[in-house]
């Protein structure tokens, strides 16, 4: 497998406060989903961890359909990111949706797609990843978040005229239909939401031309740029990160997750400045340091998750690192914590 930039997903800075928001906590979704805890920190994620959030989430709720109608709902205005944001301050609700369509660029891997025909506007859900769990809810939300974007700007109770599902795996249709105000059809071909061209034309009351004058030529030039490729050395402790629980990351594991030879990543990494064993080494240490700072990981936990199946390695290996045992620095860390 070769590894890509574009396999690099942002998460918007909201997202964990919009779960917090609905009483489930960020550590609980990273261990259902079985990720590092750093990652709730990082925000960007590959695309297997991004399906693989959702999908915890999903599994931590009661219903699929009730999860998708709480998070879509839930989120506060100042906690959207600026993609976002540009579409609720967008003259009318079509000006939202198209900006909608446009920015999702930045944000993979779903895409939309709108047509107008007729009385109708359909807007489509486009993925390469139909068979991913967690894609099910993933949608469900990006629909129903489409109509509370026009619920929202124009500050009316807009319906909707259908909505298609490709899984069947929604929870509660009555629910969803309550909300849509509509049909709810499942195991279709598509991913989409028909709504009523006329609401198309109505205004947004949250309209702020002066806001959109700053945040469109930002958001265009992001669209313009090609991402960073990241550095050899970046890559490497990246997929560590997301590698180590359970198990030790080789370099021919990684090197062939890279699409290269071991022989060729180690030669990169000494231009860099480093080794794979001193990477592997640094990226153990800051990940010991990270998941020891939450204090609902037991130690013998903590040392699995950075890829020690001994818990006594793992004790001699934190005493070299800092001097300390692992319990002796997590005491001396919330205690600090506390008088701070």
């Amino acid at each position: 497998m070769t590894f890509h930039t574009s396999d690099r997903i942002k998460i918007p800075a909201g997202f964990w406060t919009g779960l917090r928001q609905l009483g489930i906590v960020a550590s609980e979704v990273v261990r259902k989903a079985q990720l590092p805890i750093s990652i709730v920190s990082d925000p960007f994620v590959t695309t297997a961890q991004y399906f693989a959030i959702w999908q915890a989430f999903s599994d931590l709720i009661d219903d699929t359909s009730k999860g998708i109608i709480k998070l879509a709902t839930s989120f506060e205005t100042d906690h959207f990111p600026p993609t976002v944001l540009a579409t609720y301050h967008a003259r009318d609700y079509r000006d939202a949706l198209k900006r909608m369509a446009k920015y999702k660029q930045l944000c993979p891997p779903e895409s939309l797609h709108i047509t107008e025909e007729g009385e109708h506007c359909t807007i489509e859900i486009k993925t390469s990843h139909s068979e991913q769990p967690g894609l099910s809810i993933l949608i469900g939300i990006t629909l129903a978040f489409l109509l509370e974007l026009g619920r929202r700007g124009t500050g009316q109770p807009l319906t909707a005229k259908l909505v298609e599902l490709s899984t069947h795996s929604i929870g509660d249709k009555q629910i969803l239909e309550d909300y849509f105000g509509c049909r709810i059809q499942t195991g279709t071909n598509c991913n989409r939401l028909t709504i009523h061209r006329a609401d198309l034309d109505r205004p947004f009351v949250s309209y702020n031309a002066e806001l959109l004058e700053i945040l469109t030529p930002v958001l265009e030039q992001s669209l313009n740029e090609q991402p960073r490729s990241p550095s050899i050395t970046e890559t490497v402790k990246w997929i560590m990160k997301r590698s180590l629980a359970g198990g030790r990351p080789d370099i021919q594991t990684i090197a062939n997750e890279l699409g290269i030879s071991d022989r060729t990543l180690q030669r990169r990494l000494t231009e860099e400045g480093t080794s794979f064993k001193h990477m592997l080494v640094n990226v153990r240490h800051e990940e010991a340091r990270e998941y020891l700072a939450d204090p609902s990981l037991d130690i013998k936990e903590v040392a699995f998750l950075i890829g020690y199946e001994d818990q006594n390695s793992f004790y001699r290996a934190f005493h070299r690192w800092e001097g300390a045992t692992p319990l002796q620095w997590r005491t001396e860390q919330l205690g600090a914590n506390l008088i701070n």
